[in-house]
């Protein structure tokens, strides 16, 4: 940027000051006092020779230093009476908070390295300009926000910790930067324990935001003591990027076994866009199409499997845009795992028959014991410890109810939770709530049921059958476990308590409680969370602890919850995460991002964001303050000067 300049002086004085070259010029000119001196001959024909040049007024000036630095000094003297200035990343206050992005956005790489380093760069810069007393604390953003460094002078330490700041595969949310920065900047705020500092001394600060827009609207939240600043947007407005916003897979309809693959993706840019999209799985190549994609559009693009029972498919794209993290997405294709079933009733042939199907045996792994089992230590271990994943207790009930979700047929759960009334003769079913997994498909209009006790579920149940006397069944939380409890009997001895059991909508039922209650998964169910959301693991066995291998960093071991399920949030890279039992890879899911809000990185230099009732506009450049240059100008004019007095004295002649 080129310097401004400020007139200070009036004609006369620029006038009398351009004079001051020319008369310094002068004195190389003039003659000197002659004194007669006895020298020898020849150096006095040398000194008259020298003598005729000086009285030339045309004659070529012989090279001097120290009329160059007098010409110099008189120079910048005159420049620094222009005052000259410019634009520049001035800081203006003494209190200030920095606000970086490092969401997936931010490792576009249409400005140099990325937009990450070109933010931290910046920031870098602001920090130099810092002042003696003038503190600074550091906060890093994606979908939760950390301080990097806490209030202080130390210009070193903060450039430190700023360049301490990592890239993330997480989505961008700029509310939880915003309160953590209140809770330092606004009075009466307290300390968190993510912090690890008190807030006595919050004062008011100014915020200053680096990203590249891909921020929203932050409504509801009071400013109160922050000062915002014009953040700077960084990144180019015409950024390209294709980007795969889905993946999942699903049975061929009509088909029992056979898979496809499916995907979607989204041409973010602003020219239209020629790729390929290649599946592999297992690492290994399986198909490949090309797609042509216009500007703003996407396209949806579908892959045959076949009858694939398990494997870790990847789809990827060489689309040579400016940002890598969204043309690669996985998902896991889980190999069938059949439910661990324990069956306890006196004698049910119904039941028994409808547990006998070729479905049933792929599904789930049945035991078929007596009401007498409750009472031995074998079920009570296995109970205690979650061995099964469903157990059905047929008109029976256990002392406890066990780690696992249950079926109660004619029976209710032990303890107050569940309630029922006295028996009722003939109930007519009137409703059935078929958008619950277990009941679809079933149909339940040409039942009858003998006598059932209307049931009185505890709050947050779903009653799936209404009858004029009363639910007859529904289904209630426990704990993490669910138990669906039935409120008449199959068969009472050899009486039939239904007609249920001959009508082909029981076998459905049967089927889909396992299928729900057991916790089946098929292939065709993929998993896949987003960058930083939590995921709940089960065991195959009953194992204390599972180990977890990201696709970036160590292995970690995640202990047995309460529920009998494993929790681990570490989800902070895209990619295939291996989940291990006893040193044996059991499972695997995907982490992929899957935003096209954040695959979006076109930035807009002058969106404006709103924070609380408070319009911030946005730049692409930061736009400073005043610098002065004229004192610089004037240190190298002294500095000349004592130049010119040490040639001088020393009488040196270069």
């Amino acid at each position: 940027m080129w310097p401004q300049w400020t007139n200070t002086l009036s004609l006369w004085q620029w006038a009398a000051l351009a004079a001051v070259p020319p008369a310094i010029l002068a004195l190389y000119f003039l003659k000197l006092k002659r004194e007669p001196l006895e020298v020898p001959s020849t150096f006095l024909w040398r000194k008259s020779i020298e003598d005729l040049r000086v009285n030339s007024l045309w004659q070529k000036l012989r090279q001097s230093l120290l009329l160059l630095l007098q010409l110099l000094l008189i120079a910048l003297v005159l420049i620094a009476l222009g005052q000259p200035s410019w634009r520049g990343s001035k800081l203006t206050g003494d209190r200030f908070i920095f606000l970086v992005d490092n969401s997936a956005s931010m490792g576009a790489t249409d400005v140099e390295g990325n937009r990450l380093q070109e933010a931290k760069r910046r920031v870098s810069e602001l920090i130099d300009e810092m002042k003696t007393g003038d503190v600074a604390m550091i906060i890093s953003f994606a979908d939760g926000a950390r301080v990097e460094q806490l209030f202080t002078d130390d210009r070193g330490q903060l450039r430190r910790r700023l360049e301490l700041i990592e890239l993330t595969d997480k989505p961008t949310s700029l509310p939880e930067a915003l309160r953590l920065a209140a809770v330092l900047a606004n009075p009466g705020h307290i300390a968190t324990e993510a912090l690890d500092t008190p807030a006595a001394d919050a004062l008011p600060a100014k915020l200053l935001l680096f990203s590249d827009g891909n921020v929203g609207d932050v409504p509801d939240f009071a400013l109160g003591n922050l000062d915002p600043i014009p953040p700077v947007w960084i990144g180019k407005p015409d950024a390209a990027n294709v980007a795969i916003v889905a993946l999942s897979t699903d049975r061929v309809e009509g088909t029992t076994g056979k898979l496809q693959a499916f995907a979607r993706i989204e041409n973010l840019g602003l020219e239209d866009a020629s790729i390929t999209a290649e599946l592999l799985l297992n690492d290994e190549l399986i198909d490949a199409q090309q797609l042509s994609i216009p500007a703003t559009e996407s396209r949806g693009v579908a892959f045959d499997l076949g009858e694939l029972r398990g494997g870790v498919l990847e789809l990827r794209m060489a689309a040579g845009d400016s940002l890598a993290i969204d043309d690669r997405a996985w998902t896991v294709i889980h190999p069938p795992r059949r439910a661990r079933v324990l069956v306890i009733t006196p004698g049910n042939e119904p039941l028994k028959l409808a547990l006998a199907t070729e479905r049933v045996s792929e599904l789930a792994e049945l035991t078929e014991r007596m009401p007498e089992f409750l009472a031995t230590k074998e079920y009570q271990t296995a109970a205690a410890n979650g061995a099964y994943d469903l157990v059905v207790y047929d008109r029976c009930v256990p002392e406890q109810m066990p780690r696992a979700n249950t079926l109660l047929i004619g029976r209710l759960p032990p303890g107050d939770a569940w309630k029922a009334e006295e028996k009722r003769a003939g109930p007519q079913i009137i409703d059935t709530q078929r958008s619950h997994p277990i009941m679809q498909w079933v149909e339940m209009g040409n039942v009858a049921i003998v006598e059932a006790t209307p049931l009185k579920p505890p709050p947050g149940s779903t009653v799936l059958v209404d009858s004029d006397r009363g639910p007859l069944l529904a289904v209630g939380p426990r704990e993490g476990f669910e138990d669906c409890v039935m409120a008449f009997e199959l068969i009472s001895g050899d009486t039939i308590g239904t007609n249920w059991p001959v009508r082909p909508s029981f076998p459905v039922f049967v089927l889909n409680a396992l299928r729900y209650l057991g916790g089946v998964r098929d292939e065709s169910a993929t998993g896949s969370v987003k960058p930083g959301r939590p995921v709940a693991l089960k065991s195959s066995a009953p194992v204390e602890r599972l180990t977890v291998v990201p696709p970036v960093g160590d292995p970690e071991d995640v202990p047995r919850g309460k529920l009998d399920t494993f929790h681990y949030a570490a989800t902070s890279h895209v990619g295939v995460y291996d989940v291990q039992e006893q040193g044996k890879v059991t499972d695997h899911f995907a982490v992929n991002l899957f935003d096209p809000a954040e695959s979006d990185i076109k930035v807009r230099p002058e969106k404006s964001i709103h924070i609380g009732n408070v319009e911030v506009t946005g730049q692409a450049n930061w736009e400073g303050g005043r610098r002065a240059g004229w004192k610089l100008v004037l240190v190298g004019a002294l500095a000349i000067l004592l130049f010119e007095w040490y040639i001088y004295t020393r009488r040196t002649y270069l």
